[in-house]
């Protein structure tokens, strides 16, 4: 699907691909959304340029990213598409900017750039000119990735929650620690998905330098950068503090597993050694010798178990007094 929003008179509008021809090519963005073969060679006439394959916005090095054709820029970034808790997903998007056009070639349908669309169209909309339109492109997308943070880090703050007050005494049930270490293993792989997201589109904010350097606006275009740039910046910190509290989370989780695992075999011990003094008697008096005077007594047998009960009993005391039950 293509979308070309085009501004006349001082208002972006909506036009189909097939009246570019009949619209000037300035300040024209061209949305190719899942385009088709044919889209993208309808594109590449009515803008002179070659699309990348989604083959080659899948490449990660620097210079395949990012590059210039015949004053024309070529930036990919992996942008967030998805932001589920359980299945983020991130996507390469291409943005080509041009002197008089923007074009964005994606696979997949981020929420901002239905939002920015529908914000573009109103009357008195900011953007004046095509290299307008992708920074606040990028600054809706910076906005939507906040928001996703916020998300996944309230997620985080559960978590933290419930590993620290699941176990307590009062507590109605007990934490699953199996859950709890996935939960903090997708959280910690969703944080890891973020940064890469963050820093692929740093690197296009300043490769876009290079850009708006010689157009007219290039002051307030830079100004504009430079607010992305440190928007990005708070951004990943706020990402490297809740990976760093997610390796804390492990470690806590970890640990809790370690001391219910000691409190079992402590049970074990103490309830072995409980058991000690009567298997001991019980052993003695089991044995087969001719001459062992209780056997033959009236009381013997009654004696033997409460001698058995007696001395579970004070081993019971002894443990009690140590603070081991």
């Amino acid at each position: 699907m293509i979308r070309v929003f085009h501004r006349s008179e001082d208002l972006w509008q909506e036009v189909s691909i097939e009246t570019m021809e009949n619209v000037s090519k300035d300040n024209i963005w061209v949305d190719l959304n899942s385009p088709t073969l044919q889209e993208i060679e309808q594109a590449q006439t009515q803008l002179n340029i070659e699309i990348p394959s989604r083959a080659e916005m899948q490449e990660i090095e620097a210079t395949s990213r990012l590059y210039r054709e015949n004053n024309t820029y070529f930036m990919t970034a992996s942008i967030i598409t998805n932001p589920d808790i359980d299945h983020m997903e991130v996507s390469a998007i291409t943005f080509i900017l041009g002197d008089r056009f923007l074009a964005t070639v994606r696979y997949l349908n981020p929420k901002p750039f239905d939002s920015f669309a529908a914000r573009l169209k109103r009357t008195g909309s900011p953007f004046s000119s095509s290299t307008e339109v992708m920074i606040g492109l990028l600054e809706t997308l910076i906005d939507r990735m906040a928001d996703i943070l916020e998300l996944h880090s309230a997620e985080v703050e559960r978590i933290a929650k419930l590993i620290f007050t699941g176990n307590d005494k009062h507590s109605p049930t007990r934490i699953d620690h199996r859950e709890t270490l996935k939960d903090i293993g997708m959280e910690g792989n969703q944080f890891s998905t973020m940064r890469e997201s963050l820093v692929s589109i740093n690197r296009m904010a300043n490769y876009m330098n290079q850009a708006v350097a010689y157009q007219p606006k290039n002051k307030h275009l830079m100004e504009m950068l430079k607010e992305i740039r440190r928007d990005l910046a708070s951004l990943a910190d706020h990402t490297s503090f809740m990976s760093s509290k997610i390796n804390f989370l492990l470690d806590a989780t970890l640990g809790m597993i370690n001391i219910e695992q000691n409190e079992i075999i402590r049970l074990l011990s103490v309830a072995a050694v409980f058991f000690l003094p009567p298997t001991l008697i019980a052993s003695i008096y089991g044995m087969n010798f001719r001459f062992m005077p209780e056997l033959s007594t009236q009381y013997g047998y009654p004696l033997v178990i409460l001698l058995m009960i007696t001395s579970s009993f004070i081993s019971y005391l002894y443990f009690k007094r140590k603070g081991w039950m």
